[in-house]
């Protein structure tokens, strides 16, 4: 890992955007925010490009890249800066044709091979997971601390570790490798609040 590690914010599995603008805005004054992905399952594409629309603006002024789950059309339509895409959505060559220049990244499970096709197709980013048990989803896999130091060893496409991680939990994942940490629940539900909870993660990364 040649840099710290840094966040990787995902929206809660539902919320309503102009309401959920100022936890963004409360998370965002907590620290330093790479990312944020737009994760709405099972929801008409209008309600994904309206989270969009709302949020967006929100994140980027900040310099946060925008990723939209799922679906690079509508990451396309909604301008945002990325998508990410599970093994069962679009094909990393679709996904790319789409996109362009923009960020594409991959779940890969626990899976070295996964993460290696999609290493050796372009992929921006690889992620890994589930570490933790989540409330957002049913993992698919459990990834193990090996797997990331693997990674960080060998490639220099960065890796995000998901699932279920919170603040207390999160310290073996920055020490093995992880270059980012996926987080939802994890600061959306702190009981401080999302600002609290960006800070905390932001410490833990700096020391």
């Amino acid at each position: 890992m040649s840099a710290r590690c840094r966040l990787y914010l995902i929206t809660p599995p539902a919320f309503e955007p102009a309401s959920f603008a100022a936890q963004l805005e409360a998370a965002i004054s907590g620290g330093d925010i790479a990312c944020l992905q737009i994760r709405l399952k099972d929801v008409p594409d209008a309600a994904v490009l309206e989270a969009a629309r709302v949020l967006s603006p929100i994140a980027q002024a900040a310099g946060i890249a925008v990723i939209i789950n799922d679906r690079p059309d509508l990451a396309k339509q909604a301008g945002a800066d990325g998508v990410h895409i599970g093994q069962e959505d679009a094909s990393f060559a679709e996904a790319r044709r789409i996109m362009g220049k923009g960020i594409v990244g991959v779940t890969c499970h626990a899976s070295r091979h996964l993460a290696m096709e999609a290493g050796e197709a372009g992929a921006d980013y690889v992620a890994f997971g589930a570490f933790f048990d989540t409330k957002t989803k049913i993992p698919k896999a459990r990834a193990d601390l090996d797997l990331l130091h693997w990674w960080a060893e060998i490639f220099e496409i960065p890796c995000v570790a998901i699932g279920g991680i919170t603040i207390e939990n999160a310290p073996p994942l920055v020490q093995a490798g992880a270059d980012f940490l996926a987080v939802s629940s994890g600061v959306w539900d702190y009981p401080e609040g999302p600002k609290a909870a960006v800070d905390g993660f932001n410490r833990l990364f700096r020391a």
